[in-house]
């Protein structure tokens, strides 16, 4: 996996309340989480990409107050993603 480097302000990390050797992996969250409240990731790719269980970043998504918006084309995206892990 490519990755990039991003610089934050100090004060911004502050106002994140987000451990500076934390950073890296909280700020992933974050971007995931906003992905995913936008609807452009389902709630399996989100977890994937934040290296969560599904429960674990759901609790994360309810304490930020993102609602889950999980219907049936999320199941069906989320079904045909898992299916593509299969060897």
């Amino acid at each position: 996996m490519q990755t990039v480097t991003l610089e934050l302000p100090d004060e911004l990390v502050a106002l994140a309340r987000i451990k500076k050797d934390e950073l890296s992996h909280e700020t992933l969250k974050l971007v995931v989480l906003e992905l995913f409240r936008e609807e452009i990731i389902s709630l399996g790719k989100a977890a994937e990409l934040c290296g969560l269980s599904i429960a674990a970043f759901m609790e994360f998504s309810a304490a930020r107050q993102v609602p889950l918006h999980y219907g049936e084309s999320e199941l069906q995206q989320d079904r045909e993603y898992f299916e593509s892990l299969r060897p």
